[in-house]
């Protein structure tokens, strides 16, 4: 199976998503409008409370692992097995980044291994603050909002420079259902799991 130019993303950064496009094509499908809000910003121009908070909520090892936290994934899993249901849970910010930037939503075990092979290429081509930029840049957070700028003026009305760990904290929590809260709507789920989130945060995980 052939992989894309991971590297060409050391020194560029993509113009478009799996992702993007694939919600361009459903739209299009159900006969709506699709608008793009999507603006490029380094991750010194990011709050660090937002990758805290994105790191605490979905990827606490990032660091210390290579494209895979199997301890996270089979946590994940036992939760999956103990509440007889198949949810999202334990895949990695690499993981997240290969789908977002090559593959469709869809959710099959090739696709899975596609994943794999791509989180592995992109962790042994790119470095970790590399993969937290990209990331951070092309994850989905609202109807055709894309990335952390386009987030925090949506959201917040501000830059993603100036996101309070608060704001930050609920914008990590939006990740797994970002459609379902825009907009944003601090249910008692979401007001549970930001709290939850500043609570690893103040407590130094992530890191």
């Amino acid at each position: 199976m052939a992989l894309p130019d991971v590297a060409a993303l050391a020194r560029t950064n993509p113009s478009t998503t799996a992702f993007i496009e694939s919600r361009k094509t459903e739209a299009a499908g159900k006969g709506r409008s699709f608008t793009l809000r999507w603006t490029w910003v380094p991750l010194a121009h990011m709050s660090p409370h937002l990758l805290r908070a994105v790191l605490v909520a979905e990827d606490a090892a990032f660091y210390r692992h290579k494209g895979f936290d199997w301890d996270g994934l089979k946590d994940a899993l036992t939760r999956n097995w103990e509440k007889g249901q198949l949810r999202r849970g334990g895949s990695t910010i690499t993981q997240q980044l290969a789908k977002n930037l090559y593959l469709s939503p869809d959710k099959n075990l090739f696709r899975k291994g596609h994943e794999a092979m791509l989180a592995r290429e992109l962790e042994r081509t790119l470095p970790k603050k590399r993969i937290l930029e990209l990331y951070l840049n092309v994850a989905e957070w609202g109807h055709g909002v894309f990335g952390a700028e386009a987030a925090a003026r949506h959201h917040f009305g501000k830059s993603a420079a100036d996101l309070s760990p608060e704001e930050a904290a609920l914008l990590a929590a939006m990740l797994p259902s970002p459609r379902r809260y825009d907009p944003l709507r601090l249910t008692p789920y979401l007001s549970k799991r930001q709290a939850q989130i500043l609570k690893l945060m103040k407590a130094g995980e992530g890191g």
